[in-house]
């Protein structure tokens, strides 16, 4: 018997990157899973290709899969993403907030617009879904729990990226204040903070040899991340074996929260 069996998991931005190995790493640990995703069919064939992807690794598991549009940072949309999923699954246990975005921009010229579009993202659009993933946990009388993707940047600031700076700090404390608030329901809230990750929106780095290797050199492990590893922190997180941990953002960096600059003395 695998560990979630017969559990239901719905991940926010689930098409690509950590979201979809989060999502097959559930899959092929039983669980019952939603893929939600941002672009139409028609906007971006790219994008159907990896939700379809996705949604036939999760299928070949011998689960349930579901597809489900929506833009998290509307509250009619999620509204409706929870209306499907739960149709289609009769109940919902764990939900992953991965959706994410970020805008560079120095912090004097960037746009108001572009701010508020991150931070309603990153940060709103996780409150509107832990808000209803909650009512429905209380309106069932279950327990169940929250995993939000954070970053490193929940602590190390990051200059031309204020928005997902400043998204990714309150997603710190959302996580902290729904845990606190909810724990007497048997609701546990934690995050995910990762470093640098193989994912396409770092294509950026990763394809660049020469970058990539600068990247790491900041990273004590020496590497970048895997993004199958935060899959598994993700049902760690969710599963029985974590089921006295709540209110935490586990760091998965590679040790880049620690300081690496001081890993050879240069003040006393």
């Amino acid at each position: 018997m695998k560990r979630f069996d017969g559990k239901n998991v719905l991940v926010t931005g689930g098409s690509s990157g950590i979201g979809r190995s989060i999502a097959v790493q559930f899959a092929e640990e039983g669980a019952n899973v939603a893929v939600n995703y941002l672009s139409s069919y028609e906007d971006a064939r790219e994008t159907e290709e990896m939700v379809q992807e996705t949604c036939d690794r999760v299928s070949s598991c011998g689960v349930k899969d579901l597809l489900v549009q929506g833009d998290i940072s509307k509250e009619d949309d999620v509204k409706r993403i929870f209306r499907e999923t739960l149709d289609e699954f009769g109940g919902l246990d764990v939900l992953v907030n991965n959706a994410g975005i970020q805008i560079e921009g120095k912090a004097d010229q960037i746009e108001v617009e572009d701010f508020d579009k991150v931070v309603r993202v990153n940060l709103h659009g996780s409150y509107i879904c832990s808000r209803e993933h909650i009512k429905h946990l209380l309106d069932q009388d279950k327990e169940g729990c929250i995993i939000n993707v954070s970053s490193v940047h929940e602590k190390i600031p990051k200059p031309r990226y204020v928005g997902y700076s400043v998204s990714k700090g309150g997603l710190g404390n959302l996580t902290k204040t729904l845990a606190l608030e909810y724990a007497a329901d048997g609701i546990r809230v934690n995050a995910i903070a990762p470093g640098a990750t193989i994912t396409p929106i770092n294509k950026g780095w990763i394809d660049k040899p020469k970058k990539k290797k600068e990247v790491e050199s900041h990273i004590p492990l020496g590497r970048a991340a895997k993004a199958e590893e935060m899959g598994k922190i993700a049902t760690f997180l969710a599963s029985s074996r974590a089921s006295y941990i709540t209110g935490q953002t586990l760091y998965a960096d590679g040790g880049l929260t620690l300081y690496p600059d001081f890993s050879t003395p240069w003040s006393s």
